[in-house]
């Protein structure tokens, strides 16, 4: 089994490539100053607010949000995982990637060399094959034409067909012991756990193969045509399928309209199917599972407006609310989403055929709810909003849903409808707002709700950020927390963390802030020419790692020598605050019982430290 890639190769990797180079390899990149500007490839835009910057080697779109180093946009753009697109750099810059020895379990998702997906297409092709050769074909070819499939359509789909029998897949591709374990690592066989016998999952069944962004099967759903159950049938969970990530037909519907502007989520593979024969080729199912927060960030890369459509029964409604939370969060200002209720006991597939495509388009237009609509008539729905006890529960309901969406905007209009409802705003706990910067047009930092609580607990010693020889006209709350402020002046100024002497003074136990200052400190520490933008790769796919991506994104407008000095009182303060603490447990703790040996030698020490010098060099 492969190990982990090293940490110092990705380092060295990031500093032989050149993300200019790499990006402008993929989208059409114009000089801008002293960076470079595009239209952003992750959403639909007309006016450039893409950049890349030569200096930092670090892209950013301040109309979506996306940004990061070569890795993170070759991850976005070309939709690999971490370890191909480590690869895909590798292969350009001519080297290999090493693997250190590992005893830790196999990551979810394999490399493109996986041997998983040579089985899978095989397995492909002789469904395929099945469904216009196999003498047992007919059952399906009547259920296809009697579903107004044509052949066009069933190839684009690469639609196929499992015959009856317990071993045509095995005896076909089975081979060797080796292949036999592909087989059932893929999820095409299955296996009694009582006699250890082996046999074809998909067992007279129309094949639905499942394609990846790259037009690579990675799994397959069946339709049953006698009575057997399940009715669909899905391949399990394997390394190179994940279905909460999974969406069925993206990849064809991309394949035919790469300007696509908006997708239609429905339930299942045939309702895909039956509106891309009538014309409609921008739907997508899940597989089988609700929708996940996954599936839209997904789909948001790709374009700006999605629609659900469901069933109206209860199990639709169900469904459709899971939906709305899970896209709730990437709700950004410019983003749309609707939802679509279908009558009682239709689905997309018959309408669609009964009513023709223009009129099922002119239903989505004309009936879908946006989801602030859906929203409020979905809590409101059992609530007496006429007396106080109904608008004091609505008003409890929607406050901390309102609260993840993103976009500002959105985010304050439904409060503002909220408040008309009810009479009620969303009580919120105070929470730092950024430093005041002149002129930048970048976002805020991005903390989630957990962090911005955890610093409204506390008032922030530092003062306020000033721009060189600017008037402070700044409310003192109104400034980042002492560790966020550090932590962007070093991946900034990456220097200034030869500053600090002792840096694990700075950390507490119970403050991950502190703990990841004091992280970024001795990874800068050992490195003769640090590269911080770099060090954010270690943390990907944390909350850590995207704290420190938003840092690194906002600009400080202040000259070096003001943040310098800043720096050092920043670490000075920071140093103070943990002393003083420790100072008062063992105060504390005096008072209850007598202190051993080791607890008085601390106690002398912070009491010596009072009056020492910060942690900080004056001079590098």
């Amino acid at each position: 089994m492969a190990g982990l890639i090293p940490q110092g190769f990705i380092d060295d990797l990031l500093n032989r490539v050149d993300l200019v180079e790499v990006v402008g390899e993929r989208i059409q990149l114009k000089k801008s100053g002293r960076n470079y500007s595009a239209c952003c490839p992750f959403h639909q835009e007309k006016t450039p607010s893409f950049s890349v910057s030569p200096d930092k080697q670090f892209y950013y779109c301040f109309g979506c949000g996306a940004g990061g180093n070569a890795i993170g946009f070759i991850m976005d753009h070309d939709h690999l995982g971490f370890p191909e697109a480590v690869e895909t750099l590798a292969r350009r810059a001519g080297v290999e990637v090493p693997r250190e020895a590992s005893n830790r379990p196999a990551q979810p998702r394999q490399p493109a060399q996986s041997p998983l997906f040579s089985i899978l297409q095989n397995a492909s092709d002789f469904y395929s094959q099945a469904l216009q050769s196999h003498p047992a074909r007919q059952p399906a070819i009547s259920y296809l034409n009697k579903r107004g499939i044509s052949k066009d359509i069933a190839t684009d789909f690469l639609l196929g067909y499992a015959p009856p029998g317990w071993d045509n897949l095995l005896r076909t591709l089975g081979g060797d012991s080796l292949q036999e374990k592909y087989l059932l690592e893929a999820g095409l066989l299955a296996e009694n756990p009582d006699s250890g016998r082996r046999y074809d999952r998909f067992r007279d069944r129309i094949i639905f193969p499942i394609r990846d962004s790259r037009g690579r099967v990675i799994g397959f759903g069946g339709r049953v045509l006698g009575d057997d159950k399940p009715k669909y049938l899905n391949s399990p969970e394997t390394p190179v399928f994940h279905k909460g990530q999974e969406l069925y037909g993206l990849y064809e519907a991309r394949q035919h309209n790469r300007q696509l502007q908006d997708i239609l989520i429905v339930e299942g593979y045939m309702d895909v199917i039956a509106l891309a024969q009538q014309g409609l080729r921008n739907a997508v199912a899940t597989l089988g599972t609700a929708t996940t927060p996954e599936h839209i960030k997904r789909l948001l890369r790709i374009v700006p407006a999605i629609t659900f459509c469901f069933d109206g029964d209860n199990a639709g409604r169900k469904a459709a609310w899971r939906a709305l939370e899970a896209t709730l969060e990437h709700m950004k200002d410019g983003i749309s989403a609707r939802f679509l209720f279908l009558p009682d006991g239709s689905d997309p597939d018959d309408l669609v055929r009964s009513e023709g495509p223009d009129s099922f388009k002119a239903r989505i237009s004309g009936q879908s709810q946006s989801l602030s609509d859906y929203f409020f008539r979905h809590l409101g729905e059992d609530l007496d909003l006429d007396s106080l006890e109904g608008k004091a529960h609505l008003a409890t309901l929607a406050g901390p849903l309102i609260e993840k969406i993103p976009g500002r905007n959105l985010q304050q209009l439904m409060e503002r409808q909220l408040l008309q409802l009810t009479g009620l705003g969303i009580n919120r706990s105070p929470k730092p707002a950024p430093p005041f910067q002149a002129g930048s047009s970048q976002p805020e930092t991005d903390i989630d709700q957990g962090q911005q609580n955890h610093y409204a607990l506390r008032q922030p010693s530092v003062a306020p950020t000033r721009l060189h020889g600017e008037r402070s006209q700044h409310d003192p709350r109104q400034v980042e927390p002492p560790h966020l402020v550090a932590m962007r002046s070093l991946l900034h100024h990456p220097q200034l963390a030869f500053k600090v002497e002792s840096a694990k003074n700075l950390a507490a136990e119970d403050d991950p802030h502190a703990q990841l200052l004091v992280s970024l400190l001795e990874a800068l520490q050992k490195k003769p020419q640090p590269a911080p933008l770099q060090l954010i790769v270690r943390w990907h796919g944390t909350s850590q790692g995207r704290l420190l991506r938003s840092l690194a994104e906002k600009e400080w407008l202040i000259e070096y020598s003001n943040l310098e000095q800043q720096f050092i009182d920043t670490i000075a303060c920071l140093s103070r605050q943990q002393n003083e603490k420790k100072l008062k447990r063992l105060l504390e703790l005096s008072n209850s019982r007598p202190l051993d040996d080791n607890e008085k030698q601390q106690l002398t020490q912070l009491l010596a430290q009072k009056n020492s010098k910060p942690p900080v060099t004056g001079q590098q």
